[in-house]
């Protein structure tokens, strides 16, 4: 069983690392998908106390709250069960806004229809919405669970003042966003805010999308069809410059008998006592190696490399 935490202060206990779902149904290597297989890496998640699971409504859309849903039959007190709600994803995958409180109200009553439950343990907002005030958005959040549909409320991509000011109307148990060791903007605003307020840190993607893990060199390494043939860092010129992080990672990894995944994961964990990282994978063998990682503690020496590694080439999205 690995290390356990909490959501923030008065969030409720989780492991160290938690499971992202979305890669079960969504963007990346549709044609390596097998939802048998994806119901037993939630199994076993839960078995090795990788507590919280974390999906969304627009991912598929909705497929993947009918896979977690089918995974937790049986099985849901043993979950910390996250989902989000406040983007809509359109036939060409264009993704909208809507941050209206009745479209969030009616999105959470569908969610918990898809995924088999009375209650979602933290119901999150995928992204703020400029043309909704986000007093009337947070605040319609906080009545759902004051109804009992969800037990907390969380933010997605927020920025220190949305944090701060959706916190004063109602406690904001977490905040998610993309940390790794190629993506660290979180840490010069958005992570001391959390710690200061006791917020949890649940950062996805906490591996470079794969890239960090070595697994892929060049965009040829990528499935057929797989979102990230257009992300501005899977580019073959960005990725060759970005081979540079992935063989300091691999390096470092070597000398400590690790994995660069796992080192790339404890060192997300290094960064505050309520970070929860939600490494996403469809595969047994990648999640046991991801939840090793909790394990792991990095040398003085070793983080001072990897702290002072550069800027990754190409914008995330």
């Amino acid at each position: 069983m690995i290390d356990t935490t909490t959501l923030g202060t008065h969030g409720p206990a989780v492991g160290r690392i938690g499971l992202g779902c979305m890669g079960m149904s969504w963007v990346y290597d549709e044609q390596g998908r097998d939802e048998s297989t994806s119901i037993k890496v939630i199994h076993e998640a839960l078995d090795s106390g990788a507590t919280l699971i974390d999906t969304a409504d627009m991912y598929g859309p909705f497929d993947n709250e009918y896979l977690v849903g089918k995974a937790l039959a049986g099985r849901r007190d043993d979950a910390v069960l996250a989902t989000k709600g406040g983007l809509i994803v359109d036939g060409a995958r264009n993704l909208h806004r809507n941050g209206r409180p009745e479209h969030l109200r009616a999105a959470l009553d569908a969610s918990l229809l898809r995924l088999r439950t009375d209650h979602v343990d933290l119901y999150q907002l995928h992204r703020v919405d400029p043309a909704v005030p986000l007093a009337e958005t947070w605040g319609a959040m906080a009545e759902l669970v004051a109804a009992g549909k969800a037990r907390a409320i969380g933010l997605s991509e927020a920025d220190p003042a949305q944090i701060r000011e959706a916190h004063a109307i109602h406690p904001v148990t977490s905040v998610q966003s993309e940390l790794s060791l190629w993506t660290r903007d979180a840490l010069a605003g958005v992570l001391p805010l959390t710690e200061e307020l006791g917020i949890a840190f649940i950062p996805f993607s906490p591996l470079g999308r794969g890239f960090l893990a070595g697994r892929f060199t060049s965009p040829d390494d990528l499935p057929a069809g797989d979102w990230r043939h257009g992300n501005p860092r899977f580019q073959a010129d960005t990725m060759a410059q970005n081979r540079r992080i992935a063989a300091v990672v691999r390096e470092q990894a070597g000398q400590l008998g690790v994995t660069p995944a796992q080192l790339a994961l404890a060192w997300v964990l290094a960064q505050g006592r309520f970070v929860v990282p939600i490494p996403g994978t469809k595969n047994p063998v990648y999640l046991r190696e991801n939840l090793a990682a909790a394990s792991i503690r990095i040398p003085a020496g070793v983080r001072a490399v990897l702290d002072a590694l550069p800027v990754a080439a190409g914008h995330r999205y």
